[in-house]
């Protein structure tokens, strides 16, 4: 491992920062590009809701700049996605000065780890919870009353949902990176299942667009699987870890 001044490390950190902020620039252009494509692909919740339960429901502009407004979150949103990546690349190249060599040989699987989850849990979110969770809301009181969305709170809980979903299911990921760094144990995870079972159903509670026990447990049961994973995963990371501190020895 290597030592640097505090000011060094300043520097380095604002350049990544910088850097990964105008890859996200980047990205949010290319979002925005397609971001008709994109505001259809979002939308297909609320289609889903319309035609195949036959709820009366569409997406109105409010004011004359919610259509910009809502543009820019797609494209922000896109630029995540399409940016993730590089960004928890510059986070590794931050960090990896004050590695050991055994612990730089991560960042691959780091990097495509946590941009395989993050997509993993968009995708599980986008084509497993909203399909239920957007009709079962709509479904309220929809013989006597017809929704009206505005375009910008509509995007905007679904753009977040999925952003939340995605970045828990870096859980396994950040497991697997905190067991090799030797700041985790798997046995520490175990011995607080309990809190992690009330932490998770809350934090499912919260995220979750209906108060209904069935979509509740659609998001929780998934993410209490993947503590359960996490903890596999950490012992497994944790017996390599071992091997690999006796073969640098």
């Amino acid at each position: 491992m290597q030592e640097a001044p505090l000011v060094e490390h300043l520097e380095e950190l604002r350049a990544r920062i910088i850097r990964a902020l105008l890859a996200w620039f980047v990205g949010m252009g290319v979002a925005w590009y397609f971001r008709v494509d994109l505001l259809k692909i979002l939308k297909r919740p609320l289609d889903v809701a319309t035609q195949v339960r036959g709820i009366e429901a569409n997406l109105y502009q409010q004011t004359i700049t919610e259509g910009f407004i809502v543009s820019l979150k797609i494209a922000a949103f896109g630029g995540l996605v399409i940016a993730l990546p590089f960004i928890v690349y510059q986070l590794w190249a931050f960090i990896a000065p004050g590695l050991y060599p055994h612990e730089r040989r991560l960042a691959v699987p780091f990097i495509l780890g946590a941009g395989f989850s993050f997509a993993v849990g968009v995708v599980f979110s986008y084509y497993v919870l909203l399909p239920f969770a957007v009709p079962f809301l709509l479904g309220f009181l929809s013989d006597q009353v017809i929704p009206l969305l505005t375009i910008d709170k509509y995007m905007s809980q679904i753009l977040m949902y999925l952003t939340v979903v995605g970045l828990m299911f870096e859980l396994p990921v950040l497991s697997f990176l905190f067991t090799k760094l030797g700041m985790l144990d798997w046995r520490f995870l175990a011995r607080n299942r309990r809190i992690a079972i009330v932490v998770i159903v809350t934090l499912a509670a919260i995220i979750t667009p209906t108060a209904d026990p069935f979509n509740l447990a659609l998001l929780s049961v998934p993410l209490l699987l993947l503590y359960e994973v996490s903890i596999w995963v950490s012992r497994a990371a944790g017996r390599g870890r071992t091997r690999a501190d006796a073969d640098a020895e």
